[in-house]
């Protein structure tokens, strides 16, 4: 019982892989991106886990949960239940916030209705979310919507051309019928040339029934003018049963501004008067939480007391793992898969629950080497309650902090799915596999940092917690933004340098926008060209080449398997007999080109495909450049890992060719030997003569940089300055950047910048193994013993 032992796994790409992962201790599964290490972790582990956890429930519960299919593996032992704490960024709309996520919230509220004065009434009456607290004009979101009639209608179009400038309303729709079919309007007739009259009952008229209206026209219909119409649609009562594709159209075309009559506090007046020592809950929702915890501890009332307590202890822990500049009324869409991650990881702290398995997906993303510190803190207190810990990780200081390692490789994909080490980080220093090599090697600058082509200038940016930057960002070079996690980089680079740099492309860590049948070869827009290929040599409609459309085999629908629900137990999942998981009907896949069918060239790697398609050639060769050459063409996009969804957006995108380009932390989710292949790629963009900016925290990027941009010191109110730019060399050498500290760091250790010891005439990091073979105990250095450099903060030095 002192292990949880898999048996025969072959989820995905693993190859019948058999592991043990030691109960009550912190492990890490690592490898390289795609090896299989979320197949073992997610898809296998936690998978049965919840699934017989499920199973334990009364069949009517069961019938309406989430199904979870049996994962493919031969026996799993000693599980216990699995709390998966993942990337993915905290669900909600504009009413859910960092106060309701965290349930901080309903404890304020319940404080202001027991001591706020003047008296208002129960907790509700403090809630936005409430009818009794929110604000009547924008309903608790605090803000209201105006649409922009210049996006939404081109004036220089008639209605038959598309003047209403949104896809529900082009011709052909159904809402498009109700003005063309209305009677009302010269529908050939550009909108420009309407009258007062006419332009008021097209945009503004109340639902009424048309006069004469033509034979097309609904029989029972009415008429609603277009700005009424859309407001019912898709703005009141929110977005929650929009499409995400139509939900993102919206956006682009409505203005929002705060609430004339809360100003963004989205309560009423009454719960925005009442006050504690002078505070509104309005007030207290805008601090910083660590300056809400200050607050709160001065509040002497003895029914306060408990309250304060329980809020008091929520917030430290908050600001314990680096999240003190966030406030309660921060929307949780706007945060961080990381920040999000340990919001998470707090609110378990909190549990009395012991024997539990967490499994947490990369939590290092986005973080800091210094916010790092504190997140192995927090994973080693999670251990130390009774628990075991299972983390997919690639960061250094993580895996040097693990009990246990399973390293997964030696490839990505097909090439990988076995385990290549399983034991302890003494043991994979000395190992040959890929993260033992990495681990064992450091960043070497091999070239001077290049001279730059000019500049793209900043002037006063004071967007979020940015303080009136002025910085210039070189042209011609690549260029590493960093910084603690929430001290403005990303803020800086990814909006406010695109808005005074229109040219800029930003590729940042959203997900590739598409449908579970999409893949590799549709994102990269080379199925609509292979399609026609097939059209052309066939003679034969392109629909036809689409599972989605035409070609779709017809037991199946396109889909490849057949799910079949046995009410409350597991469905059956199996490959469709009639296409064989192809997904075409047997007229599509009678059709070839050069030899092959459709399925059989969506089954070609993007490898195998640049070398035989010339279809679409340019863009599987940045596929292949960013080292995606081993995913097939037809993989779905659901099936990647997070390092591989981000490298296919820069493939997709062919402005970053010679252009300028802004990367979100590129490294997200690849392993240190993907890191290298990653900077192969930047640097070949620049020298074809590419600007490239990087947000990123990884050393072996800074290190590899022409030129360095550090914002700081500190995150929130305490960020949002330049304190660093120069080359990484001279980063190494700053003594009150806390960037500058890491890098010296890893540089001395590997003795490459063995003259500029860290403060203290300590040198940290890696330790290379010792010349007798056998390696570093797992106490014979600092690294392996996973201790952390001293923190301090880095003192402002002007640009």
């Amino acid at each position: 019982m002192d292990a949880i032992r898999v048996v025969g796994a072959r989820e995905n790409n693993l190859r019948d892989v058999t592991v043990e992962i030691p109960k009550g201790r912190l492990t890490v599964v690592t490898g390289v991106s795609g090896s299989g290490k979320s197949s073992l972790v997610f898809d296998t582990i936690a998978a049965e886990s919840r699934r017989q956890l499920g199973e334990m429930l009364p069949a009517f519960a069961r019938n309406r949960l989430t199904h979870q299919s049996q994962p493919d593996v031969d026996g799993l032992e000693n599980l216990s239940a699995a709390v998966v704490v993942d990337q993915r960024r905290i669900g909600g709309n504009a009413r859910s916030t960092v106060g309701t996520a965290t349930d901080i919230a309903p404890l304020l509220r319940l404080l202001y209705s027991r001591v706020a004065t003047p008296h208002v009434g129960y907790s509700p009456a403090f809630s936005f979310n409430d009818p009794s607290g929110m604000c009547p004009r924008c309903e608790g979101l605090g803000y209201v919507a105006d649409i922009d009639l210049e996006r939404l209608v081109d004036r220089d179009r008639s209605l038959d051309d598309g003047a209403i400038r949104m896809s529900a309303y082009q011709p052909g729709t159904y809402r498009w019928k109700r003005y063309v079919h209305s009677g009302l309007f010269d529908r050939a007739k550009p909108l420009r040339e309407y009258r007062p009259d006419e332009w008021d009952l097209l945009l503004h008229a109340e639902e009424m029934t048309p006069p004469n209206p033509d034979r097309e026209f609904p029989r029972t219909g009415t008429y609603l003018g277009v700005v009424p119409r859309f407001r019912r649609d898709y703005l009141a009562g929110g977005h929650s049963k929009v499409p995400q594709r139509v939900r993102e159209e919206v956006e682009r075309l409505v203005t929002r501004r705060p609430c004339p009559e809360c100003d963004g506090a989205r309560l009423n007046a009454a719960a925005r008067a009442a006050t504690i020592d002078g505070h509104t809950i309005t007030d207290c929702s805008r601090l910083e939480l660590g300056d809400l915890a200050a607050f709160l501890r001065t509040i002497e009332h003895p029914v306060a007391a408990p309250i304060v307590r329980a809020v008091v202890h929520r917030l430290d822990a908050l600001v314990d793992v680096g999240l003190g500049y966030l406030s309660l009324d921060r929307e949780t869409p706007t945060l961080s898969g990381g920040e999000a991650q340990r919001i998470t990881l707090v609110r378990q702290l909190g549990s009395s629950l012991t024997d539990l398995t967490y499994i947490l997906d990369e939590p290092s993303a986005g973080l800091h080497p210094h916010d790092v510190d504190r997140l192995i803190g927090l994973l080693r207190r999670l251990r130390d309650k009774g628990n075991t810990v299972l983390v997919v990780e690639h960061d250094r200081d993580v895996i040097a902090a693990a009990d246990h390692v399973v390293e997964m490789g030696p490839g990505a994909g097909p090439a990988g799915g076995r385990v290549l080490y399983a034991g302890d980080v003494a043991g994979l220093l000395r190992s040959d596999t890929a993260t033992g090599r990495a681990l064992r090697s450091g960043p070497v600058p091999d070239r001077p940092p290049r001279r730059p082509t000019g500049e793209l200038r900043i002037t006063g940016a004071s967007l979020h917690n940015l303080r009136g930057v002025d910085v210039s960002v070189p042209r011609g070079v690549l260029t590493a933004v960093s910084g603690v996690a929430g001290s403005g980089k990303s803020t800086l680079v990814t909006e406010v340098l695109p808005r005074a740099h229109p040219e800029v492309v930003v590729v940042d860590q959203s997900p590739p926008r598409g449908s579970r049948r999409s893949n590799p070869a549709s994102y990269l827009g080379v199925l609509d060209l292979l399609r026609a290929a097939f059209a052309a040599a066939n003679d034969v409609p392109a629909a036809l080449f689409s599972p989605n459309s035409a070609g779709a085999c017809p037991s199946c629908r396109g889909r490849g398997v057949i799910e079949t629900d046995l009410a409350f137990l597991d469905p059956v999942t199996t490959v469709c007999e009639a296409c064989g998981g192809s997904r075409f009907s047997d007229e599509a896949l009678s059709h070839r080109l050069d030899g092959r069918t459709i399925a059989e060239v969506l089954a070609l790697t993007v490898d195998e495909a640049r070398a035989v398609l010339p279809a679409g050639r340019s863009a599987l060769y940045r596929a292949a450049d960013v080292g995606l050459g081993y995913l097939t063409l037809g993989q779905p996009l659901t099936t990647l890992s997070g390092g591989e969804r981000q490298r296919l957006k820069l493939a997709a995108e062919p402005r970053v060719e010679g252009g300028v380009v802004v990367l979100d932390e590129p490294t997200a989710g690849l392993h240190p030997s993907d890191v290298a292949q990653l900077l192969q790629v930047l640097h070949g963009l620049v020298e074809r003569g590419a600007t490239v900016v990087v947000v990123e925290h990884d050393l072996d990027v800074i290190a590899q940089a022409d030129h360095v941009i550090e914002l700081g010191p500190g995150a929130g109110r305490d960020g949002g300055r330049v304190v660093f730019t120069g080359t990484p060399e001279e980063l190494a050498a700053e003594r009150g950047s806390i960037t500058g500290r890491h890098l010296r760091r890893r540089l001395a250790s590997e003795g490459q910048e063995s003259h500029v010891p860290e403060p203290g005439g300590q040198q940290r990091g890696f330790p290379e193994p010792a010349g007798d073979g056998q390696g570093p105990t797992a106490t014979s250095a600092p690294w392996c013993r996973g201790e952390s450099a001293s923190s301090t903060r880095a003192t402002a030095r002007s640009a």
